[in-house]
Order: C-alpha cells, then sequence, then structure tokens
C-alpha cells in the first residue's frame, strides 16, 4: 500500500512537472518566435493539463460521492478493486478502507446509544432531556409512565395532563428540587422533581428527574407496619399462649357446670379466639419466598372465576374473561397469584351485593409491550369515596363489619414480594372500579 501510495505520489509529481515545463517551454518558444517549438509545447502543455484535470475530476467525484452517502448514513457502496489497475486501484482501496473505518465507529456509536436507552429504561427514575426551546431530546420508559403520555416530543404536551406540572418542569431551574401533586385518570399523583444541566453539541440542556413519592412512601409505610405487627404479634402470642395453656388445664381440675367453670372456659375461649386472631395478622409479615414459575394467565383466571361464582352473594352476577392473546404467560408464584386473584374477586363481589344484581366483573389481561403484563379486576358496582381510596392497602383498615383488614395489604405485598405491584384505579366516569396486577 505504502509502494502504490509512493507511485501515485510519484506520477502525480512528473504530471505535474510536466504540465509545468511544457508552459514554460511555450512561452519560450513563444518569446523567440518559433511559432512551431510554440505550438508543440502549447500542445503538449494542454494535453497534460487535461491529463491533470481528468485525474482529479475523476478522484474528486469518486472523494464526494463516498462523503456524500455517508452523510446520508449509508455505507453500502463499494468500489471496484478487481478491474482497475494504478491510481484509480489505490483511490478506490483507499476510499473503501475509509469507509469501513467510519462504518465502524457509527456501528460502535450505535450499539452505545442502545446500551444506553436499555440502561436509562431499566432505571425507576422518570427522565427528560430539554432544550432551551422546552423539545425533549431523550426520554424513557419510567417518564412516560409517570406523566400519563405515550409520545412526548416537547414539554408542552404535559398541558393536555395537568397545567401546573407542565408549567414546573418548563420553569424548574438547575439544581432546585420541587414537589407536585396532580391527577390522572388513575387517580392523583405525587412527583419528586429534580433539574441539572448538562451541553450537548454545544447545546445547554436539561435533564429532568422525576420520582414516585406515593411509591415511595406506600413502600416506606408497609415496611412499617409490617414491623409494627411483628412485634404485636410476638408479644401478645407471647403472653396470651400460657393463658390458654393454663385455662386448659384448670377446666380438667374443676366440676362442670359450676361458676368456676364456666368463667374458666370463657378465659379458655377468649384466649384461643384472641389466638386465632392474631394468626392472622401474622401471615401478612410470614408470606412464604415465591416460588416462580411460568403460567397461563387464562388458567388461573378461569379457576378463580369458578370459585368466586360459588360464593352466596354472587347470583346475578356476570363473570367475563378478556385475555389477550388467550396464551398470555406470567412468571410468578402460581399459587400465590391465584390467592391475590380470588381475594380481589371475592371483594369485587362483596362490593356489588351491597347495591343489589345484574352487575358484572371482567378479568381482562394485557401485554402492554414493554415486557409487562396487566391482569384487572373490574366491576361496575358502587364507587370507592376517595376517603376510603385513600387507605384501602393500610393493614387493619376496613369498611366491612366482619372484615380483618388484612386482604388487600396482603395481595399488595404478595405482588411487591413477586417483583409486581397492585393498585387500584377508578373511572368515574364509566363507573368502574378496577384492581391493576402489574407483572414486571
Amino acid at each position: 500500500m505504502r509502494f502504490a501510495g509512493g507511485i501515485l505520489r510519484f506520477k502525480l509529481i512528473l504530471l505535474g512537472l510536466s504540465t509545468s515545463l511544457f508552459a514554460a517551454a511555450a512561452g519560450i518558444a513563444v518569446y523567440m518566435k518559433e511559432w512551431v517549438a510554440a505550438g508543440v509545447s502549447a500542445a503538449m502543455w494542454i494535453a497534460c493539463g487535461i491529463m491533470l484535470y481528468r485525474f482529479y475530476g475523476k478522484h474528486g467525484e469518486k472523494v464526494a460521492y463516498t462523503f456524500d452517502a455517508m452523510d446520508n448514513d449509508d455505507f453500502s457502496f463499494n468500489f471496484d478493486t478487481r478491474n482497475v489497475t494504478g491510481p484509480d486501484l489505490l483511490v478506490n482501496q483507499s476510499l473503501n478502507r475509509i469507509k469501513n473505518i467510519l462504518h465502524r465507529y457509527a456501528s460502535e456509536a450505535k450499539e452505545r446509544e442502545k446500551f444506553y436507552e436499555i440502561t436509562l429504561n431499566s432505571v425507576d427514575t422518570g427522565i427528560i432531556v430539554v432544550n432551551s426551546r422546552g423539545a425533549v431530546l431523550q426520554k424513557n420508559s419510567k417518564a412516560l409512565e409517570l406523566t400519563g403520555l405515550g409520545i412526548m416530543t416537547h414539554i408542552r404536551q404535559l398541558r393536555r395532563v395537568d397545567g401546573a406540572l407542565a408549567e414546573l418542569l418548563e420553569e424548574i431551574a438547575p439544581g432546585e428540587r420541587k414537589r407536585l401533586t396532580f391527577y390522572t385518570e388513575t387517580g392523583p399523583r405525587s412527583l419528586s422533581v429534580a433539574a441539572t444541566t448538562a451541553t450537548i453539541r454545544q447545546e445547554p440542556v436539561r435533564i429532568l428527574a422525576l420520582n414516585d413519592i406515593d411509591s415511595e412512601l406506600s413502600e416506606n409505610e408497609l415496611d412499617s407496619w409490617m414491623k409494627l405487627i411483628r412485634v404485636l404479634t410476638h408479644e401478645i402470642m407471647n403472653s396470651i399462649t400460657p393463658v390458654t395453656s393454663l385455662s386448659a388445664t384448670l377446666l380438667g381440675k374443676v366440676e362442670k357446670g359450676t361458676p368456676v367453670s364456666d368463667g374458666i372456659e370463657v378465659i379458655h375461649r377468649t384466649a384461643s379466639d384472641l389466638i386465632s386472631f392474631v394468626e392472622n395478622y401474622r401471615k401478612f409479615t410470614h408470606i412464604p419466598t415465591p416460588e416462580p414459575v411460568i403460567f397461563y394467565v387464562k388458567d388461573v383466571a378461569s379457576r378463580t372465576i369458578a370459585l368466586a361464582r360459588e360464593q352466596d352473594e354472587a347470583s346475578g352476577i356476570a363473570f367475563h374473561i378478556d385475555i389477550q392473546p388467550g396464551d398470555l404467560m406470567v412468571y410468578a408464584d402460581e399459587k400465590l397469584i391465584s390467592h391475590v386473584m380470588t381475594n380481589l374477586l371475592k371483594n369485587a363481589v362483596q362490593a356489588i351485593s351491597e347495591s343489589g344484581q345484574g352487575h358484572n366483573v371482567t378479568v381482562t389481561a394485557r401485554n402492554s409491550g414493554d415486557d409487562k403484563v396487566t391482569v384487572d379486576i373490574t366491576n361496575d358496582g358502587p364507587e370507592i369515596p376517595e376517603e376510603i381510596a385513600s387507605h384501602i392497602f393500610v393493614p387493619f383498615f376496613t369498611t366491612k363489619k366482619s372484615g380483618s383488614g388484612i386482604g388487600l395489604a396482603l395481595s399488595r405485598q404478595i405482588m411487591r414480594l413477586s417483583g409486581g405491584s397492585l393498585t387500584l384505579r377508578c373511572d368515574k366516569d364509566r363507573k368502574l372500579t378496577t384492581f391493576r396486577m402489574t407483572f414486571d
């Protein structure tokens, strides 16, 4: 390659010198009035100039074509290196080499960009990169989820979600951290927004970080409840178990039917009921470790609906299953997920039974397209008031006369341990109440 390059340079120098010499010879001949020599020299000068022009013109066109193609991200071209020789071969080989080097760098840049995109979409913080005009240069899937938008190309699009949210993201300065609560179709949502600055291609941009405060508070609150329940159940069990054992022993030593016997029996029964009561709450902190397997959502939905139909309150309620696609699968603990769906269906039936007959319960499952599966259990019974909806997942909170207030909290904890989530969605316009199970 170096040898061929040396030959090419030698030929170019020789051609350039020849052009110059013939031009000088023509000038001298004209000065000396040697018209024949002047004509020959001029002809040779013109011939060398044409050869030099053609050489640079031909290869200049190749160079221009090469850069035009690469500017359009087209690396499919290739100059012929088999049917050419000499300078043409060297130029073609050089241009092909330049193309291959730049193609490699472009491919590596795309791979890095794809890696950064995957990394960005894997974090639990919403990221939005905007320029000084408010145009969105980059965003991740979490940002779309938190804002409720499917597509985001400009900050002003957030005005369709909430005007205050759009204003905050437009005006927040680098280094600031602000909080905002706004309402979506799924209910209130609280966000913490922080901003920083960077420079991309000599253009200043703002990087906005969005965090779901409700989700963080919910997990911290759940952890606190679990710790409290563990302590309480432990202390209560330690205190009441000896009472149960001692009262059972005393019942065997006193005459039955006497006031003393009746009193001890009341103590024994009350202590036993209290132990049973505490055991129900102990379940909340002793959920077995999930053993995930792949199973069909439709199979679990069909089984749990069959159980729901057997409830006394289920008469007159129409049950529906809408699984798309029909062979939709999830990777989770099938027994624990069945328990969650059974509890949610039971709650739906009980909610409807309070308002009469002729209602519907629907199990809907979809693949959301971002490697998540959602299972919705929807009923058209009475709406859940906002003041109740905000506490519905709190342990021990219940509006039922015979409820323990542990079912929904336990269901949410199972979904959390399964790597998913359980949320309440209320559609006031259509008068629908939906509990959504999301599997990541």
